[in-house]
């Protein structure tokens, strides 16, 4: 996927008032199964899988021993012996070797990747662009459900998911239809405005609606309570990889936190630049853009504690000059629902 096909700008503002089509084709799937698929699941994530019906998806991750955060993911109940789970891009040989080597269940790991093909078509005019193609009723969908169904007359599991803050839906299928699915959806969605959308909006999208990205807002140097992501964390499903030291975290809370900022001025603050709190180092920034819809410039960032409360102001370092900033309340976007 490249980062734009016309720019960032008009495919943005598409998936905010029409709709924008991903080939996020890039992203890892496995395939967990056996009589103890569940088992695995159950060990090695920190949501908690039991709850799921088939159909059913569930944002969690991968945390290590020490709570922070291997990858985050989505895990999907095919059926009571079968699961995937969606992992990002970079992490897929790490994840399997992880997953693989904490396998002391009757269940088996397939990487299927390779033959799994992977878009999403996000906005407001996503169902009725892709209702013309698909067999299934699109309504009957809820958020982080899925059905298996033909669109275009292709073999699809349609998901009620997506990065980018808006309704929509992601489509898996055999990739060695991409092109032919392709065509389909964009034939379909060009009398409604939509784009084909890149990584760069991708991007922008995804941090208005403050959903992280794994390398920037959280990694093996941070927990999941740090990183804003408690609410997946499920410590009375049982024990799992972290729990134990995500327990004693959650007892004693964290020292530092995620928090969402505007800048004050006109600067732009970028990822990895520097942030001081009263003249003094106080991390960085991990995500930082424009946001297109809101007209601001936002970010996150790694603050301590007490100054990751909302009204509070720090500094962002930014071609050597320390240029104001301010907590906000997140997400910094969200979508009107009716």
């Amino acid at each position: 996927m490249p980062v734009e096909y016309s720019s960032i700008t008009k495919e943005h503002n598409a998936v905010r008032t029409a709709a924008g089509l991903f080939d996020v084709s890039h992203m890892g799937e496995f395939e967990i199964s056996g009589p103890q698929a569940l088992n695995l699941i159950q060990h090695i994530t920190c949501n908690d899988a039991a709850r799921l019906v088939d159909g059913q998806a569930q944002y969690s991750a991968l945390p290590a021993e020490d709570g922070t955060v291997v990858d985050d993911l989505l895990v999907y109940r095919e059926s009571a012996n079968r699961y995937m789970l969606v992992v990002n891009a970079s992490n897929i040989e790490t994840d399997l070797e992880w997953i693989r080597s904490h396998n002391e269940f009757q269940a088996q790991v397939d990487d299927i990747s390779d033959e799994t093909g992977l878009f999403a078509i996000q906005g407001p005019s996503a169902e009725t662009i892709l209702q013309p193609l698909s067999d299934i009723p699109l309504n009957g969908i809820t958020a982080f459900h899925s059905c298996l169904g033909h669109v275009a007359g292709i073999d699809v599991r349609i998901s009620r998911t997506g990065y980018t803050g808006e309704d929509g839906f992601e489509l898996y299928f055999p990739s060695i239809h991409s092109v032919a699915l392709w065509d389909s959806i964009m034939g379909s969605g060009q009398p409604h405005e939509m784009l084909p959308a890149g990584l760069g909006a991708r991007n922008t999208l995804r941090l208005e609606a403050k959903l992280l990205l794994y390398g920037n807002d959280m990694d093996r140097t941070t927990t999941l309570y740090e990183a804003g992501l408690g609410w997946i964390v499920k410590l009375n499903k049982g024990p799992f990889i972290g729990s134990a030291a995500l327990a004693k975290q959650n007892t004693a809370g964290v020292g530092r936190k995620l928090a969402g900022f505007e800048m004050m001025g006109r600067e732009i603050a970028r990822d990895h630049y520097a942030v001081t709190i009263n003249g003094n180092p106080g991390g960085h920034v991990t995500s930082g853009s424009p946001s297109i819809t809101l007209r601001k410039n936002i970010g996150l960032a790694y603050l301590p504690a007490e100054h990751a409360a909302v009204g509070r102001t720090f500094q962002v370092v930014i071609r050597n000059r320390a240029c104001d900033a301010q907590t906000v309340a997140t997400p910094f976007y969200k979508r009107r629902t009716e």
